[in-house]
Formats: C-alpha cells, structure tokens, sequence
C-alpha cells in the first residue's frame, strides 16, 4: 500500500491493489469538508490520474458515521469571514469538485451515515454510489436560506429527474438509503455491515476490466450528458480506436479463445 503524503490528515490518500482511496478523515465533526479539505483533493486526483497503477477511485467517510455531513461551519469566522475570503473559499471548493468530476477514471463513493449537503455534492461527481442501508441524504438549502447554482442542481436532476429533484431542494428533508435507491440518487443500498466487501468487490472488478475501454465508455456517456452543441464525439472516435488498436484488445480476445481471465495493460 502507498500513502500520499498531503498537507492535512484531515483527509487520507492510499493506493492498494489497483484502488486509489480517497478518505475524509475529520470523523470527529461527521466528516465535514474543511477549507485545507477541499485545497488538498485537487492533488490527489492528477496524482491518481497520472498513476497508471490506479485504475478506479473510491471516496469514503472514516468512522462509520457519515460519508461527508456537508461544509465544516465551525472555521468559516476564519475562512470566510471577509468577501476575498468567501471568493477564494467558493474557488478551491468548484476547483476540488471540478477536479472529481473531471477524473477519467471511474470514481466510486461508498456512502456510509450521513451525506448531507455538500456531501451530496462531493457524492454526485461519483459515476457510482453504493450505500449502506442506514445511511441519510438531504440538501438543507431551503431551511438555511441557501443559494444553489444551476449546475449543482443539473446534477442532481440528472440522476433523479425534474420531480424528486423538486422535492428535494423544496422540502429540505432527509431520506433514507431505500428512498435514495428509488430516486435512482444511489446505485445500490446495501447492508451496512457488507458495505465495505461489496464496494471493494465490486471496484476489483471494474479494475480487472480493459482500463482503455472503461475509460472510453465513461467519456462518451458523459459527452451524451451534454448539450449537443458542447460535445465532442471526434474525442470519443479517437479513444475508441485506441481501444481497437491496443495491446489489451489481442490480450482479451486471446483470453477469450483461450478460456482464461485476461491480463489487462491499460495499453
């Protein structure tokens, strides 16, 4: 296993078995997302886009009680306590986000307690969320006199539709892993004490997998995301003739013919 060296404890960078690990370590305050937080994932995610050992991600909440409980209120007489302030924190955290959202690697969040706030804003760069069955979502815009932004909300809709994104921000309530699941905000709740084998199982898979062809196939649905107008499907073209050319396609036919699991080179 190798640990990132990073600037802050408060959130945890490892590479294990092909799995980079993202770990929000302030479990003491449910895993809020401070200011160093949100400065340090940008360097996190081009170290694990430039290792080709890493071929998936997974974002987590240490402690067992909440993925991420939103922003750490408690530094912001600190760190947004004057209108430079409130600009250069609102810029490192769209620079983190933008960075998980850019990643082209499949990113995983396992969801474990609370996700509430701008912790479903972190969960949402996720290609994939899997969460324990006594996990809790919300966005308590409305009930803190909040402002959202058309491209968190874009997100949100995305995933659950115009309606339950509506009842969301609306109410301002908390739903559950079940409820989560139905809204199509989650791809999977699961029992709480198999959450971390499930999520590990199932990122080992993926990562067993052609990483040129995962990689490819994440990028043309995030193009088919956008407005006509902005995509660019001559990208998309390129990186699948890469996949047509490469080492691993030989590689996965020959294991096919041959009855045996492939060995994949990312080449």
């Amino acid at each position: 296993m190798h640990r990132l060296d990073l600037p802050t404890e408060k959130i945890i960078a490892e590479i294990k078995d092909n799995i980079g690990w993202i770990k929000f370590n302030q479990p003491e305050k449910r895993n809020a997302i401070s200011l160093n937080m949100w400065e340090t994932i940008p360097s996190i995610i081009k170290e694990f886009s430039n290792n080709d050992e890493v071929r998936i991600v997974i974002m987590k909440g240490e402690g067992g009680k909440a993925f991420v409980s939103g922003a750490d209120i408690s530094e912001f007489d600190q760190v947004r306590n004057t209108p430079d302030q409130v600009e250069y924190y609102e810029k490192a955290s769209s620079l983190a986000k933008d960075s998980l959202c850019n990643l082209k690697k499949p990113l995983i969040a396992m969801i474990e307690g609370f996700c509430i706030g701008g912790g479903m804003g972190i969960a949402l760069t996720a290609d994939i969320r899997i969460a324990s069955d006594d996990s809790k979502f919300g966005i308590p815009a409305a009930r803190l006199g909040l402002g959202y932004g058309y491209e968190g909300i874009k997100e949100l809709m995305n995933l659950v539709g115009p309606a339950y994104a509506k009842e969301i921000f609306f109410t301002g309530n908390r739903f559950s892993s079940v409820d989560a699941e139905r809204m199509g905000l989650i791809n999977k709740c699961v029992e709480k004490k198999q959450l971390k084998q499930y999520v590990f199982d199932f990122a080992s898979r993926i990562a067993m997998n052609a990483p040129l062809t995962v990689v490819a196939s994440k990028a043309a649905i995030n193009e088919g995301l956008k407005n006509f107008e902005e995509q660019n499907l001559d990208i998309i073209a390129q990186m699948v003739d890469k996949c047509f050319r490469s080492e691993d396609y030989i590689e996965g036919r020959n294991a096919f013919m041959e009855k045996r699991t492939p060995n994949f080179k990312g080449k």
